[in-house]
């Protein structure tokens, strides 16, 4: 029942977009499309979940370990050392190929920072049925990236800012906020669908949340959100944390907003309690690392099996990802943040096993 549900949402999020975009109507024309797409996606994963493989709608593939900027507590640095070993363009073409054919139909793409990959374009163009939702620090925007953008419309940048100026300099470096200002004002002159991803802290929890602050961003063309809640993969950086108040204001903070602005909102991982808790593993999406290894999600970085080493059929059936999905009951999402790195020490006992 839960999967089901979690299914009928993928198709709910396409049909919001096209809600949110409706006065523009190329815009909205692909969106339409695009549920046509999900729905189709969602009947072969329906099929290859009926057989006894878990197949999520969304895939995270952080497609690069490399970045053009040196953010303090980035998580991809602390827990991933420089590799020379990331697959290739054939090689992430071919896995998202069978994602596609498995009816993985959202792909969001991490890094590092994806627009690094200079061949990155030439991914998306083989794939124009797949959603990537990139999330990038967005410096690289601009000049012929931008106008490759406005043409592929299955590419929606999401822009990852900290709260304003102070907040986001801070952690992102000096000057970096005042950039993406520029970014923003361009992807609204041409009609880019585009987002935002807030990690919420204790100490920036207020501003994100505030409603001065979101309808400015909103009227900056802003049309989706995500809320992630910081976590502390770094030590001594544990109070950073939500506290539990903060965090059980997310999902009510969402759903007002929901209502009030043209735009989508997600609270993450403070709504995946709506679905039955942790939806990584395979129940609502899965991880692919830059070297092609399965991970149960981005802040877990173990994995049993390499897509360079095996078809993504098989790879699902990975028995660390089933040994999880088992054992929800572990993934207590109460204290906030990830509950896979909370739990990582039991995670790591299953590859023993």
């Amino acid at each position: 029942m839960e999967q089901k549900k979690i299914n009928i949402s993928t198709v709910g999020i396409f049909k919001d977009a096209l809600w949110v975009s409706i006065k523009k109507p190329s815009v909205a024309l692909f969106f339409l499309k695009t549920i046509f797409n999900q729905r189709k996606a969602q009947r072969i994963r329906l099929k290859w979940i009926n057989e006894g493989i878990q197949v999520p709608p969304a895939m995270i593939f952080s497609i690069t370990n490399e970045c053009n900027l040196n953010c303090k507590g980035c998580y991809n640095k602390a827990l991933r050392l420089p590799s020379k070993k990331e697959l290739d363009t054939a090689e992430i073409i071919n896995i998202l190929k069978q994602a596609k054919e498995m009816g993985i139909s959202l792909i969001v793409v991490a890094g590092g920072e994806p627009f690094v990959r200079k061949d990155f374009l030439k991914i998306v163009k083989a794939l124009p049925e797949l959603i990537f939702l990139v999330f990038t620090n967005g410096l690289l925007i601009e000049g012929p990236l931008l106008e490759e953008i406005k043409k592929n419309r299955n590419v929606v940048p999401v822009i990852s800012i900290e709260g304003r100026s102070k907040q986001t300099d801070l952690r992102r470096g000096e000057g970096v906020f005042r950039l993406l200002k520029t970014v923003i004002e361009r992807l609204k002159k041409e009609s880019v669908f585009f987002g935002t991803s807030l990690t919420m802290t204790r100490q920036n929890f207020e501003l994100v949340t505030d409603l001065d602050f979101v309808t400015e961003l909103t009227k900056k063309g802003c049309k989706v959100f995500f809320y992630i809640e910081y976590t502390p993969i770094v030590k001594g950086t544990e109070d950073l944390i939500l506290t539990g108040e903060q965090r059980s204001k997310v999902p009510d903070i969402m759903e007002a907003y929901r209502k009030r602005f043209s735009a989508l909102f997600a609270g993450l991982p403070a709504e995946e309690d709506l679905f039955g808790g942790c939806l990584s593993a395979g129940r609502g999406f899965i991880h692919v690392n830059a070297e092609g290894d399965l991970e149960p999600c981005p802040f877990a970085p173990f994995s049993d099996v390499n897509l360079r080493d095996m078809k993504l059929k098989e790879a699902l059936r990975s028995k660390l990802l089933e040994e999880i999905r088992k054992n929800q009951f572990m993934l207590d999402e109460s204290e906030g943040g990830c509950s896979l790195w909370a739990n990582r020490k039991w995670v790591e006992s299953l590859l023993k096993q």
